[in-house]
């Protein structure tokens, strides 16, 4: 009756669109871990971190290409910088092999209702198309772990997907699009997701730019519904707070209801909505993470994360996994 009633009023096309969203977590928030692998070295845990945090859970991997030291041939490895050196660690190892005990045993059990258990997100740091097809192709290896999705006549019609436990998203790039959609074999299913394109803004300068962001009308943002291959919204918090994180004061019910309005334009149009990258700690605090998401205090962040849950942000992107897995926890059980 609430999806019915839902219908109401609206058109036939948005009314589709419900069934695809219900599809990541019946359309609730979902814990996202940013920058999940190691930068020279150093962090390796991060993926068992996040795995350890519940499901289903959010893994993004920063891809690059990078040649093997022993043989010289290229293959995409997770890394910070698209800057390589080869000893980097390959996707298939850090995170399909990584996972592959967890995905093994959800097709087992075949609980189709928790599914997907994982959302994996690329993060390209080069577009060379050697890496692009070098990853479709590894996807591919794994198809059996993999959501699809058949390719439809009309882009604009989303068609339903074939669930699994792992979905695979990655952003805006037209050169993304070009080889995970445009260029598949008909009949080819999409096994690749990516997310919408945002307008562009045209202030000046940077600082004028960032203003902007947080002040265009999310209809102004974001124009085009949803396609078979664009399902998802990724946002810098700069479109809700001017000037993001670091400049970010008291959390403010302006900013809750600016966070409301993109959350159910993203909805309308049949996407799902992701923001980036939701921060509060100390310089002891500090376990590697950037300064440019930190809004400076636990406190801080906390009435974002809140903010986000109850807006129903689809991916909140976070470094600190375990702190918003747990308050996460606390604020569902409520």
């Amino acid at each position: 009756m609430k999806f019915l009633l839902g219908c109401l009023g609206t058109t036939v096309l948005l009314c589709a669109q419900s069934v695809p969203l219900d599809f990541l977590n019946h359309n609730r928030p979902v814990l996202d871990a940013h920058n999940c692998y190691p930068y020279d070295g150093q962090w390796s845990d991060r993926i068992d971190r996040a795995l350890k945090t519940g499901f289903p859970v959010g893994i993004e991997q920063d891809i690059a290409w990078a040649s093997d030291p022993a043989t010289g041939k290229g293959r995409p490895v997770v890394t910070h910088t698209p800057k390589t050196t080869g000893a980097e660690p390959t996707l298939r190892d850090h995170f399909f092999e990584r996972v592959r005990p967890i995905i093994e045993k959800a097709l087992a059990d075949n609980d189709r209702a928790h599914w997907p258990l994982i959302v994996l997100h690329f993060d390209f740091k080069s577009l060379d198309p050697n890496l692009l097809r070098a990853v479709w192709d590894l996807v591919g290896e794994y198809r059996d772990w993999i959501t699809t999705a058949p390719q439809t006549a009309d882009p604009h019609h989303l068609a339903p997907f074939d669930p699994k436990p792992l979905l695979v998203l990655t952003e805006d790039a037209d050169e993304q699009e070009q080889v995970f959609f445009r260029d598949l074999p008909k009949g080819e299913r999409l096994r690749i997701f990516g997310s919408a394109e945002t307008a562009k803004l045209t202030g000046k300068t940077r600082e004028e730019r960032m203003h902007l962001a947080a002040t265009v009308p999310p209809e102004r943002l974001l124009t085009t519904p949803a396609t078979n291959y664009r399902r998802w919204w990724n946002n810098p918090w700069g479109e809700v707070e001017e000037g993001g994180q670091t400049r970010a004061g008291d959390w403010t019910p302006a900013a809750a209801a600016r966070l409301r309005a993109l959350v159910d334009h993203a909805h309308r149009l049949g996407y799902w909505i992701r923001f980036y990258t939701l921060d509060g700690f100390s310089p002891a605090g500090n376990r590697g993470w950037g300064a440019s998401y930190n809004f400076g205090s636990r406190e801080r962040a906390e009435a974002r994360w809140k903010a986000a849950l109850e807006a129903g942000v689809n991916l909140i992107a976070t470094d600190q996994y375990e702190d918003l897995g747990a308050f996460m926890r606390e604020n569902s059980s409520k």
